[in-house]
């Protein structure tokens, strides 16, 4: 079986010590779409998970140590997400195997991300660069009352027909929790979209609806692409989340109707 109460999330775990790409999880993302109404053959999205990896190491052909910090991106299509935890120890039993160079290492992680996920993992030296304000207009001053905090409501979202606008707009208070051990996943968002002027305090309270909510990274994002295309119905819709750090890895969902290029230049927020 391939469901997260069959990882090593939530148990004591060995450290490893050599090289097992058998560590890593593969969950099969069907299920959690059909809850949400995607057919998983026919994606309404395209999109990636960024993984950062910021505990990379290896041994060189002498037996010396080489670090290093990774940008990994999964494709939305790859029939498998890989769990978090599993990647983390993946990452850990390369720290004494030796390779002959830097870039066998990293093709070796690349077969190995890619043969769990199902599809064409890239993986690249380096992370992208740090940035203290978010682009567009954060949502976190309004003054609102807020007492939806799971399972998200997306009756919260509407919009104005009669104003039609181009705008991003962003909330560092996203917050949802692991589903096998219910520790917390905190999160930047941004919503970019063209079409009928989304209500700022039904999104902010829509999103805050998510604080008790269980449920993978990767799958809260979808949830949110699909609920907000669905109740406010824009032209086109970008979705990303940059989540906070866990075991030296973050993970960065993003999610965009289908045409819209993948952003050119990406960024970690300062929380990362």
């Amino acid at each position: 079986m391939n469901t997260p109460q069959d990882s090593s999330l939530g148990r004591e775990v060995a450290y490893p010590s050599q090289y097992d790409p058998g560590l890593l999880f593969p969950i099969p993302r069907r299920a959690a779409r059909e809850e949400i109404g995607v057919d998983d053959a026919h994606l309404p999205f395209v999109g990636h998970d960024r993984w950062q990896a910021y505990e990379l190491s290896w041994l060189d052909r002498r037996g010396k140590p080489r670090v290093a910090v990774a940008t990994v991106s999964v494709p939305c299509t790859s029939p498998n997400l890989i769990e978090s935890k599993s990647f983390k120890l993946y990452l850990n039993s390369l720290n004494s195997t030796r390779f002959d160079d830097d870039q066998a290492a990293r093709q070796c992680i690349a077969v190995d991300l890619s043969a769990c996920a199902g599809a064409v993992v890239n993986v690249v030296f380096g992370v992208p660069p740090l940035v203290e304000a978010a682009e567009g207009e954060s949502l976190d001053e309004l003054e609102v009352t807020i007492d939806r905090y799971g399972p998200p409501a997306p009756e919260l979202l509407s919009a104005n027909d009669g104003h039609v606008v181009t705008e991003t707009l962003s909330s560092a208070l996203l917050k949802s929790n692991c589903p096998v051990t219910g520790q917390p996943d905190w999160a930047h968002v941004s919503v970019r979209y063209h079409g009928p002027r989304i209500d700022r305090e039904g999104l902010l309270r829509y999103l805050v609806s998510y604080r008790e909510h269980a449920e993978f990274h990767e799958q809260c994002v979808e949830r949110i692409f699909s609920e907000v295309s669905q109740r406010c119905r824009p032209q086109w819709l970008e979705v990303e989340a940059r989540y906070t750090r866990r075991g030296g890895l973050d993970i960065n969902p993003w999610r965009a109707s289908p045409g819209i290029e993948a952003p050119a230049r990406t960024v970690r927020e300062i929380r990362q």
